[in-house]
């Protein structure tokens, strides 16, 4: 079939290898927008009357993949930071308890990390602390409270199972890959042909923005990758496979 016309309406499937150690790191099958762009700069020699242009150089030849998905993993972001996943994790977390009737104990469902408790009465949250000892998952209070008054505990929690934590460090930095994409293009005669493209070396840009919102569409992320050559001086092949 010689040069088909031919459309797009399919967003792009991408495996991201490890372009180090030739390993498959991602498949990104989730993607709702997938866009490719390639970039160049020209300049020009002058001269004459009017300084027209009279001689043209191109180069700086590079351009951009960015992709935009509503579904995001772990490995996605580790993707775009670089940083590293590590099984567990430390955070504050708050609960709401009642002492016993004795009004000086208060037992936690889990043991806080050592040093690490807040106590607060339920009417003064964040505000006057009450002081208190910890053993394990009892709280004890040095000053007695109503038998069953509610307070409001802050505690460190650590986790060490099924977690995943990605640890961010200034020191942080993602890794290049290649990229091979994997959609559909739809000819004039009703034909549908494979569509691929490598990208020889990309970099992700380190910039992710995640938002959390109670109204409107989903969260969406967008990741962009940079499209360097790599040490053929290949930047990216577009290929159709005529079936």
């Amino acid at each position: 079939m010689p040069n088909p016309n031919m459309a797009n309406r399919e967003v792009c499937d991408l495996i991201f290898v490890d372009y180090a150690t030739k390993k498959p790191f991602l498949n990104l099958d989730f993607a709702n927008v997938s866009t490719t762009e390639l970039t160049g700069e020209s300049v020009f020699a002058y001269g004459g009357k009017g300084h027209p242009k009279r001689v043209q150089f191109s180069g700086e030849r590079g351009g951009t993949i960015t992709i935009e998905t509503q579904i995001q993993t772990v490995k996605l972001w580790q993707l775009i930071t670089g940083g590293e996943i590590s099984k567990s994790a430390k955070f504050v977390t708050r609960v709401e308890a009642a002492v016993d009737e004795a009004g000086t104990e208060i037992t936690l469902a889990e043991a806080p990390v050592i040093g690490s408790v807040v106590v607060y009465t339920a009417d003064d949250d964040c505000g006057t602390e009450l002081e208190c000892t910890v053993a394990d998952k009892v709280i004890m209070l040095n000053t007695a409270l109503s038998g069953g008054e509610k307070v409001i505990v802050y505690y460190m929690k650590e986790v060490t199972d099924n977690v995943q934590r990605i640890n961010i460090k200034s020191t942080s930095f993602p890794k290049n890959f290649i990229v091979y994409g994997d959609t559909i293009m739809k000819t004039e005669d009703d034909e549908v042909l494979p569509y691929r493209l490598v990208a020889a070396k990309c970099a992700p840009q380190s910039n992710m923005s995640l938002s959390f919102s109670n109204t409107g569409d989903p969260g969406s992320i967008t990741i962009t990758c940079d499209l360097l050559a790599d040490a053929d001086d290949n930047i990216l092949d577009l290929i159709l496979i005529e079936e």
